[in-house]
């Protein structure tokens, strides 16, 4: 039983890490939109609304696709007061009732808020607001979903690392997937 867990584990890690690393590569996209917008309007006074919207879209699109990938990299901001210098069962504890009691409860409220507004866009194919904006949103609003979906399989993933190593099984996993030693976390910084 525990394998399966870390199979499960190591198959959501696979599916957050190629989304995080397919949709990184929008921030070259948007950077270089961005500079296309800038040129148009200071080198050549014009500006076409859509382009400026691209880039907002684009930025938007990557920071709500890549989140699971962050999380799955542990880039998001932690508060090491008390995390950092805990010892592995304890950190398996607090992420196990982190992702319980705080991060699944928020995904639920995400999606149950989320997906009203994203079938409202798509039942009418909405688009930007702005006159000579892009067509499209209902795309991008449904990124909120995407969102929420990667971030809860990555907390799956988290809750079972955390069960993995309160089992003392945490060896299941492959190397990048388990709790880093502190010498290793000091020697990343």
């Amino acid at each position: 039983m525990l394998q399966s867990l870390a199979w499960i584990v190591r198959a959501i890690s696979a599916i957050n890490r190629a989304v995080g690393e397919t949709l990184s590569w929008l921030a070259l996209a948007c950077v270089l939109v961005c500079f296309t917008v800038v040129v148009q309007r200071y080198a050549f006074a014009t500006s076409t609304l859509w382009m400026q919207d691209l880039y907002v879209w684009l930025s938007g699109a990557m920071f709500t696709g890549v989140a699971g990938f962050a999380l799955l990299r542990d880039d998001h901001v932690r508060v090491d007061i008390f995390y950092r210098p805990a010892s592995l069962r304890r950190k398996a504890m607090a992420d196990l009732f982190g992702v319980v009691a705080f991060l699944f409860p928020f995904m639920f409220v995400v999606i149950a808020y989320g997906w009203p507004a994203v079938a409202r866009s798509w039942s009418y194919y909405e688009a930007s607001s702005n006159i000579g904006g892009m067509p499209g949103l209902f795309i991008l609003k449904s990124f909120i979903i995407v969102f929420a979906v990667l971030i809860g399989l990555q907390g799956l993933a988290m809750a079972l690392r955390a069960i993995l190593v309160l089992a003392g099984q945490q060896a299941l996993l492959p190397e990048h997937l388990r709790y880093a030693r502190d010498d290793e976390a000091e020697s990343s910084l």
